[in-house]
């Protein structure tokens, strides 16, 4: 299941931007996060790919989910212009935004190149 954070729970679970300077991730999996709106026609055929996903992977990475008419500050820290925008985040390196809405095999790509391979090795 994807999880909905709000601001708050951004900071606490994923990144305080306003304690640290240098980026640094507070979760223990790596994660996704999609930056959505209810509107957003692509947000809306993402949604069940992204839930399939947290179901298969469960227990190997985090995919969260940003509303960003409720969390216009969040969505104005990473400079979110278009949706949906996803934030992928390896555990030992700077984390990656994509706009756009992708089909299921492109999510599993960067999942098991740059989310899960990093962690073999």
């Amino acid at each position: 299941m994807t999880i909905k954070l709000t601001t708050e729970d951004f900071k606490n679970k994923v990144f305080n931007y306003d304690t640290d300077t240098e980026w640094n991730y507070k979760g223990n999996l790596p994660a996704i996060i999609d930056f959505y709106a209810d509107w957003c026609g692509p947000c809306k055929m993402v949604a069940p790919v992204l839930d399939e996903l947290a179901h298969e992977y469960q227990g190997k990475i985090m995919i969260y989910k940003v509303d960003t008419e409720a969390e216009q500050e969040l969505s104005a820290v990473f400079g979110i212009r278009s949706i949906p925008s996803f934030l992928f985040i390896p555990m030992h390196e700077l984390p990656m935004m994509q706009p756009g809405a992708f089909p299921k095999n492109v999510f599993k790509k960067v999942i098991d190149e740059r989310l899960l391979d990093p962690l073999k090795s």
